[in-house]
């Protein structure tokens, strides 16, 4: 998986470690580090996700995940524990909203059947042709929202709830659930949304 080579190949200190070392010489991991790891795999596959729907660059997208882990480890461990994966999407987000400010550029051409892993393999050829048409018609429906619109929707399909979207945003709960509710209006007036855009107080 690439986001498991972005992890072992990108990530400083945070190789897999062997269960049958042989020497004394090889230190043991330390628990914050083993914690980092199992943060890692928990969330690395959303991360990358989030970064493909985001950059439309595929290498650019699997840099960006490998920078938002940089830095979590870099700032490891989180003030809030209980809030872990909203700490790490805050990352995510302050990443590719820097890559945007310096490549002056906003794009959604990576298919978003690829980085949301739409596509059913056990579905019929009509039924596959059906999912990509809806899913171009989701893709051009959110190059139409606002920014902040935006990214509440890109959070929620990365899985986010609500709390853990208004907590990467810097926004209070409220404001993510009116943000969401208008992006929703906004994409009834273009499709029938993604399940996942619908209305929650999750």
């Amino acid at each position: 998986m690439v986001a498991n080579q972005v992890w072992n190949e990108r990530v400083p200190g945070t190789l897999r470690w062997r269960s049958d070392r042989t020497t004394k010489q090889e230190a043991e991991p330390s628990a914050q580090v083993v914690a980092f790891a199992d943060l890692y795999e928990e969330h690395a596959r959303s991360i990358l996700r989030y970064c493909q729907l985001r950059i439309a660059d595929p290498a650019e997208a699997e840099d960006a995940a490998a920078l938002i882990f940089t830095r979590a480890f870099s700032a490891w461990p989180p003030a809030n524990p209980e809030a872990t994966r909203a700490w790490l999407f805050t990352i995510a987000h302050n990443v590719v909203a820097n890559h945007y400010r310096s490549q002056a550029v906003r794009g959604y051409q990576q298919p978003l059947d690829d980085a949301l892993e739409l596509h059913d393999p056990a579905a019929t050829p009509l039924e596959q042709t059906i999912e990509r048409e809806r899913t171009r018609e989701l893709r051009t429906a959110i190059e139409q929202l606002s920014t902040d619109q935006r990214d509440v929707v890109e959070l929620r399909l990365a899985g986010l709830t609500g709390p853990e979207i208004a907590a990467s945003l810097g926004k209070s709960h409220a404001a993510v659930k009116m943000l969401q509710l208008r992006a929703v209006q906004r994409l009834r007036t273009i499709m029938t949304p993604h399940p996942s855009l619908q209305e929650t107080d999750r």
